[in-house]
């Protein structure tokens, strides 16, 4: 990138002017990460100062069968399969339960899309485990998930969506959204939930009050001007609607943990390379300035190790996600000891010795507690590291 351009877009990030898509891919051609860091930087210090968010979770999965095969994922298993799984409500409720730990304030639910359940399952679900846990937030199903529902039910995604409400649901999850871009899509997802359906059910639940978030699975068979086209098809909806409160690029997975049983269910892995940190940090930075009209952005560790994460949380990110236990859908998130817990404790530890200051919220991005920041005698105001 010359000198000229450089200067461009550091005037129009710092003047507030909206990027473009032409801007966003000049972005991701640029070398100098060390520039782009210190830009997103300076975007998320102004929209969030030197707070990183967190929040006390846990994952629940209740079952695994699917009737899609996506390329890329490992989680999914067909009815018969030895290790498919379907857990009966009083089950989940159970292992809800169990997960249950000091302050604990969202359970996080995603399954698959399974052919055999009847739709009253779901509510069901929601109810019981609501009145185990009544002061856990319940952050559940993608929006693949609410269209499998008017599939098996007959209802309006709306209909659904109020029956959910009414039971508990305070958030959507962000998944299902992969890549929009059709040119990449047809080759990875293998249900009916695109661009159409995907945006159609997120409106739905931002006009009914909720908060959502929104996610980008990048590192795979896509290029960066798809990236740029995700993102600004999101911005657009949310000029909209309002109702993201977060980003969350996921960093695709290679199939570590299945391959050890001789089936490597993630088709796309053999033609395919995982991102590099310096790719996802570079995704995270370019991301934060082209999406200026989502408050936070976050960094799921799980899928990016904890070390990219820090990393990340200096080139745009402003939210380390929460202390999951156990994560099935992507197992370890680099195959280098990525751990499967990370306490509150833990997280306080990272996020002080990233240079910032940790604040634990709630689904909605509401403060539960501020703690304080890093010992300002023991390290300087956080800037980009070099990588």
């Amino acid at each position: 990138m010359d000198l000229g351009l450089k200067r461009e877009l550091e005037e129009k990030v710092r003047a507030g002017v909206r990027l473009t898509r032409e801007d966003g891919i000049a972005l991701y051609e640029s070398d100098d990460l060390a520039w782009l860091g210190g830009l997103a930087h300076e975007v998320r210090t102004r929209k969030n100062g030197d707070v990183v968010h967190f929040n006390v979770n846990r994952h629940l999965n209740m079952t695994n069968v699917c009737t899609a095969s996506c390329a890329y994922c490992s989680f999914q298993r067909k009815p018969g399969e030895k290790d498919a799984y379907t857990m009966r409500i009083e089950e989940a409720v159970k292992l809800a339960k169990a997960m249950e730990s000091e302050n604990l304030t969202e359970l996080h639910i995603v399954n698959g899309l399974h052919p055999n359940l009847p739709w009253r399952y779901y509510p069901r679900s929601l109810r019981e485990l609501k009145a185990a846990l009544p002061d856990v937030s319940l952050k559940a199903f993608t929006a693949t998930e609410i269209h499998h529902f008017e599939t098996i039910s007959g209802m309006s995604a709306s209909e659904i969506l109020d029956e959910l409400i009414d039971a508990g649901l305070e958030s959507l999850t962000g998944g299902g959204a992969e890549i929009f871009d059709w040119e990449v899509r047809q080759h990875i997802v293998d249900h009916r939930t695109h661009w159409e359906d995907w945006s159609r059910i997120h409106r739905l639940a931002h006009e009914k009050g909720l908060k959502t978030p929104c996610t980008m699975l990048y590192g795979h068979i896509e290029e960066p001007r798809h990236r740029v086209d995700h993102v600004l098809r999101l911005r657009e909806l949310q000029d909209e609607t309002g109702g993201f409160q977060v980003f969350i690029p996921l960093r695709y997975q290679h199939d570590f943990v299945d391959m050890q049983d001789g089936k490597v269910r993630n088709r796309l892995q053999a033609r395919t390379q995982m991102a590099t940190g310096a790719e996802a940090l570079k995704t995270f930075a370019v991301s934060r300035l082209l999406f200026d009209n989502v408050p936070h952005v976050k960094v799921f560790w799980v899928m990016h190790g904890v070390q990219t994460a820090q990393l990340a949380l200096q080139h745009g990110a402003d939210d380390m996600d929460g202390s999951v236990v156990e994560y099935k859908i992507t197992h370890d998130a680099d195959n280098y000891g990525t751990p499967n817990k990370l306490t509150r404790e833990d997280l306080l530890d990272l996020i002080r010795d990233a240079g910032f200051r940790p604040v634990e919220r709630n689904t909605r991005y509401e403060i539960i507690r501020e703690y304080e920041g890093p010992d300002p005698l023991l390290r300087e105001a956080p800037q980009p590291m070099r990588v």
